[in-house]
């Protein structure tokens, strides 16, 4: 057990880490997919990802347990890393995806630095893909990816902005424990308690019945069997390649933001699936949960996670692709002028008001929570514009990949990249055996929505 460290888990990452099952590992992934230049490209690709992870301080990082605060965990280095532990080559590979998600489903080694890079050469040759797999404790979306660019070729970046000046320091006690954020007196004083922990006492009134049962009708929430699952450990991964432009079309013509757009054809994607499987659509409203990052630079935790979320009905209901897209876009509109610390977002910021301990002790209440506020996530990560290249070969596709909440049988996470939208699905395997199905409805959901408003 370490004693002391300068690289303690933020609130949320120590979350992460608690929640965490064998059934419902808690890493986020990517999988991308690369041109191949010549023979050999994927035996070089995985030569040069051993090689390079040595060189990156935070692929070295372990977590471990700490004895202050009690409760809480730090990243600190392994002694005894050892890349070839984490990244791996594969045989000849017929479907990245079909593998990609067996390969999602194993949990990482949590006595390792949690992460792998696993090397899919194509059949044929003619490409290959890397499947990277990051715990969410040792990094969100941003932060996997510098740790994955730091494995990659290097390439000329713009020059940096001069930062600016830093905000003056607050008055006040400080509380004597190393490692954690600063912490005023006035910090303590009850009067003062931010509003996202106001309104979370008021979804948690919501929430929960007498009885601790569920009360799902105070939100009115119609949902459908389909988007629910028992814990099954299986999963399966589905990815979807779309021409940004489209979007932009799309969203001239209707108005509205690119995000609003790529959510409201997961949407108009459901609608399909849930219809064409024979489940029926009609008055169907999952709430989606779409991530929102707070974090902001020199903060007290510049690697953890800093995470609060909208919490958006899903028109699914809705026979209109265009309306659709109006629903969702006036429901983000709503969510954005109340800011993401009010709602379901509130429960991303409680973490930073409970003690490690409690972290540690009520993680499985919180992961089984999950499904009590949301049906599925819907996030967006963030790529460089730029194009990136590994042993010379081109990275031509990217699919992000997010965890799978108890409870839940899908997570959508979007990326755009190069001129290209490319949409990650994973399901639970057991539960979505027609993956390909939803998968299909997306491209067709664009295709609707692009011949109404882009003809």
């Amino acid at each position: 057990m370490t004693s002391l460290s300068s690289d303690l888990l933020a609130p949320l990452d120590l979350a992460f880490w608690n929640i965490e099952t064998a059934e419902h590992p808690m890493h986020l992934g990517a999988l991308g997919v690369f041109e191949a230049e010549g023979p050999g490209a994927a035996r070089h690709a995985y030569e040069l990802l051993a090689t390079r992870a040595a060189g990156v301080p935070g692929l070295r990082m372990r977590i471990a347990e700490v004895l202050v605060p009690v409760g809480g965990a730090a990243r600190v280095p392994a002694p005894d890393f050892d890349p070839l532990d984490h990244v791996w080559m594969a045989g000849a590979v017929d479907d990245f995806h079909a593998v990609a998600g067996a390969l999602m489903e194993r949990p990482l080694d949590r006595g390792r630095p949690p992460w792998e890079a696993h090397v899919l050469p194509a059949a044929d040759g003619a490409s290959f893909a890397v499947l990277f797999k990051f715990h969410h404790a040792l990094a969100d979306g941003l932060r996997a990816l510098t740790l994955a660019a730091g494995v990659m070729d290097p390439m000329d970046l713009p020059a940096a902005r001069a930062p600016k000046d830093a905000p003056a320091p607050r008055r006040g006690l400080r509380l004597p424990f190393p490692g954690l954020r600063d912490i005023t007196l006035g910090d303590l004083d009850p009067r003062r308690y931010p509003d996202h922990v106001r309104a979370l006492a008021d979804s948690a009134t919501q929430a929960v019945s007498i009885g601790g049962s569920v009360a799902r009708a105070t939100w009115g929430v119609r949902t459908s069997p389909a988007l629910a699952s028992k814990p099954s450990g299986t999963r399966s991964t589905a990815g979807v390649r779309l021409d940004l432009d489209d979007v932009h079309r799309i969203r001239k013509t209707a108005g509205g933001t690119v995000n609003d757009v790529l959510i409201a054809v997961v949407a108009g994607a459901v609608r399909r699936w849930l219809d064409e499987r024979g489940d029926g659509s009609e008055g169907v409203e999952p709430r989606a949960l779409v991530p929102v990052s707070r974090r902001r630079p020199r903060t007290a935790h510049p690697q953890g996670n800093r995470l609060s979320g909208y919490l958006v009905r899903l028109p699914v209901g809705e026979p209109d692709p265009v309306e659709r897209l109006r629903v969702v876009r006036a429901a983000m509109d709503r969510r954005k002028d109340a800011g993401p610390s009010r709602g379901a977002g509130a429960v991303a910021l409680l973490a930073d008001h409970v003690p490690p301990l409690g972290l540690r002790l009520g993680g499985g209440l919180v992961g089984r929570g999950a499904r009590l506020l949301f049906d599925l996530l819907v996030t967006s990560v963030p790529l460089p514009s730029l194009g990136l290249r590994l042993g010379g070969c081109p990275l031509t596709e990217v699919y992000p990949l997010a965890p799978l909440a108890q409870g839940q049988s899908l997570a959508v996470a979007v990326s755009t990249y190069c001129g290209q939208v490319h949409y990650g699905i994973v399901a639970d395997a057991d539960a979505v055996p027609d993956l390909d199905v939803l998968a299909r409805a997306v491209t067709e959901e664009v295709a609707a929505l692009h011949a109404v408003c882009a003809p």
